[in-house]
């Protein structure tokens, strides 16, 4: 009894070790690196599917920083012209049904601190 107990610790590390390794891996259908192609947002690291035009493949790309790139509003596609805003800062943009529907709600991202500070 006393030879069986040392090898369940050894089996343990064994079936656990693939598990640990693929945990910081790029993926076939998620966690995607920026550039790769992508059918929806939530395939990307960033959380943006991005396309240029209607006609364009969609590729994984950053998020849009402050004051820099324009941005989206989040939809219910999952792919954008625009990438939404980074963590913490809010896409100030004209927020109209018709924009909504054609993907074209553009704006810039701001820091929502800012925005209470001015008023």
């Amino acid at each position: 009894m006393a030879k069986v107990l040392p090898a369940c610790p050894f089996l343990a590390l064994l079936l656990l070790a693939p598990a640990l390794a693929t945990e910081n891996e790029r993926g076939l259908i998620i966690n995607l690196e920026a550039g790769e192609l992508c059918l929806q947002s939530i395939q990307c690291k960033s959380g943006c599917c991005h396309r240029t035009s209607g006609l364009s493949l969609a590729r994984c790309a950053p998020k849009a920083p402050e004051f820099h790139d324009p941005c989206s509003l989040q939809n219910i596609y999952g792919v954008y012209y625009k990438c939404p805003c980074e963590s913490g800062l809010t896409c100030d943009s004209d927020k109209s049904i018709v924009g909504s529907i054609t993907n074209t709600n553009f704006g810039i991202c701001r820091d929502p601190q800012d925005l209470y500070r001015r008023r």
